[in-house]
């Protein structure tokens, strides 16, 4: 019987932050890796060189966020800050040229949003389809500016609240600490349902996970473009309490404290709890983050001791280990398999990157820990 292939070293390992590593990002094309930290630094680097583009201090307290979004970069601190930031390219250098570094250079800031940061929630970002001569559109979630157990949407780049208070019940008065009848928000994700038996049905959903474990899924029942307020038009598909205490992320997957990893069908259970939601045991109690891959297939969940581990997101069945971080990893992101698979993209126009080294960029996952140390992991294909 043939034996697994041992799980792969650190391709890299990036020493370019001086404090806790708080969130990941790759950007569209995998050219540049954004990275943050609890002290409210952001690094982008460079996939090609391994060298920074630019570093600087974006936020006055730690980083919960960060995103590429066309032209611009989207961080989002524990400041009560989100700023939009005109994007760096990356230069035309192959790996192995000599680059400077650009230490403490500070991309041009756009505009700024106040927000409300005392959930240690990072937003959720939703892009709105646009023609390329026009200005991209797209709407944002965040926890409400005065209940942080509820949750707003705004447009960006207008900045218009479109709904306030997503969450609140039939006019009911929240608790008086704020924390609602679940707790506070601690995750979200903002995303369009189609529903399947027509092509012209949309909802806008939010899914929230809360501070006591459980994950609810709203749904906007009127027109999206139209505004709502006190969570008018919005309703609870279900609520689900697989965990002991709060997740720290509600895509598909959550994770928190305890072994348990919860899974979530948002699009198959409309209403019933118990077709799409399911606890899983695993053999790790303490997980930080989850991430799914692009594809669907696989993903990875940051430990406390320090460890991410990969599994089916079918089956939940582990896929491999990896070690490298001293104290807990904090956060785990993949690349986009979808460049690697051909699809156009800005960087396609550039030849000095082949189709191998495409799909090569397409399996590697980051991983960052409390060691200010973020490992570049090249993974298998995980396909049959």
């Amino acid at each position: 019987m043939s034996q697994p292939p041992p799980p792969p070293s650190p391709l890299r390992i990036l020493r370019i932050h001086g404090d806790e590593i708080s969130t990941l990002a790759f950007s569209n094309d995998n050219e540049r890796l954004y990275s943050g930290d609890t002290s409210g630094r952001v690094v982008i680097t460079s996939t090609r060189t391994m060298r920074p583009l630019a570093a600087w201090n974006a936020h006055t307290d730690g980083i919960l966020g960060v995103q590429e979004w066309g032209n611009s970069v989207i961080t989002h601190g524990r400041d009560n800050k989100l700023h939009v930031w005109k994007r760096v390219l990356a230069p035309s250098i192959s790996v192995g040229d000599s680059a400077a570094v650009h230490e403490d250079t500070k991309p041009d800031l756009l505009y700024s949003m106040d927000v409300n940061a005392l959930n240690y929630c990072r937003f959720s970002l939703w892009s709105l389809p646009s023609n390329d001569d026009e200005e991209p559109q797209a709407l944002v979630a965040l926890p409400n500016l005065v209940e942080s157990s509820m949750a707003d949407v705004w447009s960006l780049p207008a900045r218009d609240r479109l709904h306030a208070a997503i969450g609140k019940k039939g006019g009911s008065t929240p608790a008086i600490d704020g924390r609602g009848e679940y707790g506070i928000i601690m995750s979200m994700h903002l995303f369009e349902y189609q529903h399947p038996a027509t092509s012209t049905q949309r909802d806008l959903r939010l899914l929230l996970g809360y501070e006591s474990g459980a994950v609810t899924l709203w749904s906007y029942t009127r027109d999206w473009h139209q505004k709502s307020i006190e969570g008018m038009g919005w309703e609870s598909r279900w609520t689900a309490k697989l965990h002991v205490e709060s997740g720290t992320s509600a895509t598909a997957f959550t994770v928190s404290a305890d072994h348990l990893v919860g899974r979530y069908d948002v699009e198959g259970a409309e209403s019933s709890v118990e077709a799409g939601c399911k606890a899983y045991p695993i053999k790790q109690v303490g997980n930080a983050a989850v991430a799914i891959r692009d594809d669907g297939r696989i993903c990875a969940i940051a430990g406390w001791d320090g460890r991410v581990r990969l599994f089916s997101t079918k089956s939940l069945k582990p896929l491999g280990t990896l070690s490298y971080h001293k104290g807990s990893c904090q956060t785990v992101h993949f690349a986009r398999t979808r460049y690697s698979q051909g699809v156009q993209d800005e960087a396609d126009d550039d030849d000095e990157i082949d189709d191998a080294e495409k799909r090569r960029r397409g399996q590697w996952l980051v991983s960052g820990g409390k060691d200010s140390r973020i490992a570049i992991w090249p993974l298998m294909s995980f396909t049959k």
